[in-house]
């Protein structure tokens, strides 16, 4: 099985770096900039409980070439959300026909995409639980825990194989639309934690900050209950208790929360990342997804609808937002 990462950022380096270490065939399609940092240093992925390993750069897979993937039995898209259409055309002129295609990013709107895109082919919804930083020098490091999730499909036994050989769990499920959501609910905090300029733990320590994101998911699943969506429960809490537990005092929250906090103190959202670096962020795609929904009811998502405009502010120029400013601003567009 040829496994090929299409758009080999931090989410594409890591699993693609973990399935290489553990004898995975697999082909990276990368920017020149990260070619060049893996050709120098290798490629070293890690995490959080400890696990290290170093695929030295003779023995990756890299290229800059999109046909490529023309070889590949299977294909993950990493690609930034932005970028999901220009991807799916280019796949368009070079894929066979068998070929399988996950989409490992962010929001729910991305499969709809490469379907449209590349209909002939199968195309699968994946999830990526946990958060993995870019920390230079061919290192990407895995900050938080959880299972990766792909849609069943009868193709993936071998895949599924490959990530036990390299100790990542890959769940198969049926409705992944509940998965996809739950993922999103959690993934608001990103434009909070972006806002914040703080890690994440930090972040998720001040009460007010998770007042911010309680905020936000509570605009978001009230939404969900009226299109009859119900996420499915990737914590030890259920989604719709999430924001209560997030609005409790320190001393609470901390005692009931020690799974949500158990992150690298320079853990940060990738939405952060990408604003540190001048990147466009995902916002679209993530607190974008809530205000679409919303549009499909004839309802509004205010809050959700604030954090796009505080984030694309921010892209422009960038700004701390204290937790009780940023607190206030969104009690004022949830009253208006």
């Amino acid at each position: 099985m040829k496994i090929c990462i299409y758009g080999a950022g931090s989410i594409g380096c890591y699993l693609g770096g973990r399935l290489a270490a553990a004898g995975a065939n697999v082909d990276f399609i990368v920017r020149p900039k990260i070619q060049q940092q893996l050709q120098q240093y290798g490629l070293i992925v890690s995490d959080y409980l400890g696990e290290k390993n170093i695929v030295p750069a003779s023995k990756l897979q890299l290229s800059t070439d999109p046909n490529i993937a023309a070889q590949a039995d299977i294909i993950f898209v990493c690609v930034k959300s932005a970028a999901t259409e220009q991807a799916a055309h280019e796949l368009k002129e070079i894929l066979k026909k068998n070929t399988i295609i996950i989409s490992f990013q962010n929001g729910l709107s991305n499969v709809g995409i490469l379907k449209q895109v590349l209909s002939e082919h199968t195309i699968l919804e994946g999830m990526v639980p946990f958060n993995v930083a870019a920390l230079g020098n061919g290192v990407f490091h895995q900050g938080t825990e959880g299972a990766l999730h792909v849609k069943k499909h009868v193709g993936l036994n071998e895949l599924v194989a490959a990530f036990h050989n390299a100790q990542l769990e890959l769940k198969l499920e049926k409705d992944m639309q509940a998965i996809q959501w739950a993922k999103l609910l959690l993934n608001l905090n990103n434009s909070i934690n972006a806002l914040s300029q703080l890690p994440l733990k930090q972040q998720l320590s001040i009460r007010a900050y998770r007042q911010c994101l309680a905020m936000a998911q509570i605009e978001a699943l009230s939404l969900l209950k009226i299109a009859k969506i119900q996420p499915a429960q990737l914590t030890a809490i259920p989604a719709h208790l999430v924001p209560y537990v997030l609005k409790l005092p320190n001393s609470i929250f901390t005692l009931l929360s020690k799974k949500m906090l158990a992150i690298d103190p320079l853990a940060r959202s990738s939405m952060a990342d990408d604003l540190m670096a001048g990147r466009a962020t995902e916002t679209d795609w993530i607190n974008g997804e809530v205000v679409r929904l919303a549009t499909q009811l004839n309802l509004k998502a205010p809050i959700n609808q604030k954090l796009i405009e505080l984030i694309k502010q921010a892209e422009i120029k960038p700004k701390a937002w204290s937790a009780e400013i940023l607190k206030n601003q969104l009690e004022m567009v949830a009253g208006s």
